[in-house]
């Protein structure tokens, strides 16, 4: 996840609170969406972006997990989405971020 992201969420979640936000991820494999839902819920592994040591505790999702597919209107997926489904590790992408989804710290309200 890039600076300007975690700067950008950071502010969303300071001025809406981090339970008002839910983050979905496209990251293309299991490594880099892991990474990536670990910053928006236990900090910047990196320590060098907005993120470093902020626990927000965001829901995050990646766009290929059924939890947010079913969440899409058909036709959109298929536009937006569908090729992608096919050539991506879906399943594998969907453990990781859920595995991280599942270490939000405790009193963490997103």
């Amino acid at each position: 996840m890039d600076l300007n992201s975690q700067e950008t969420i950071k502010r969303l979640a300071d001025e809406h609170g981090p339970e008002q936000l839910v983050v979905v991820l496209g990251a293309p494999d299991p490594e880099s969406a892991e990474i990536a839902a670990e910053t928006v819920v236990l900090g910047d592994p990196t320590y060098a972006g907005a993120l470093a040591e902020a626990q927000l505790g965001l829901s995050v999702y990646h766009a290929l997990e059924p939890e947010f597919r079913s969440q899409i209107d058909d036709e959109v997926w298929e536009d937006q989405i569908g090729v992608m489904a096919d050539v991506l590790e879906g399943e594998e992408i969907a453990v990781a971020v859920k595995g991280m989804r599942e270490q939000k710290p405790e009193g963490a309200d997103g």
